[in-house]
């Protein structure tokens, strides 16, 4: 799984990366090779004016095709962070479980 992490008014630093990386890892891990990449962008959305404005969007593609994105505002990045992946990995069962219905008939 590879994981691209853009960083828009937010300073992506080895520790903010690290974090994306780990929360992500424990979140899809069950997953396996069913997913292919994820792209998080992570945005500040009022600048220095604070608020509830840190926004994490996160595309996962996933294996043989489709993509789920979900995304999540906090005040705080972490919170938006683990709140994000907690839902992508919902998401990603979900999607996984109508690819497997469909394959049926």
């Amino acid at each position: 799984m590879t994981i691209s992490v853009r960083g828009y008014g937010i300073d992506v630093s080895p520790d903010v990366g690290g974090l994306v990386e780990r929360r992500l890892s424990f979140a899809l891990s069950r997953f396996g090779p069913r997913v292919r990449a994820v792209s998080v962008r992570l945005v500040d959305l009022n600048g220095p004016r604070g608020g509830i404005d840190k926004r994490c969007s996160i595309q996962a593609r996933l294996v043989p095709r489709g993509s789920v994105r979900v995304e999540n505002t906090d005040s705080e990045l972490p919170a938006a962070v683990d709140r994000a992946a907690a839902r992508l990995g919902r998401a990603v069962a979900r999607a996984l479980e109508r690819g497997r219905e469909a394959a049926k008939g």
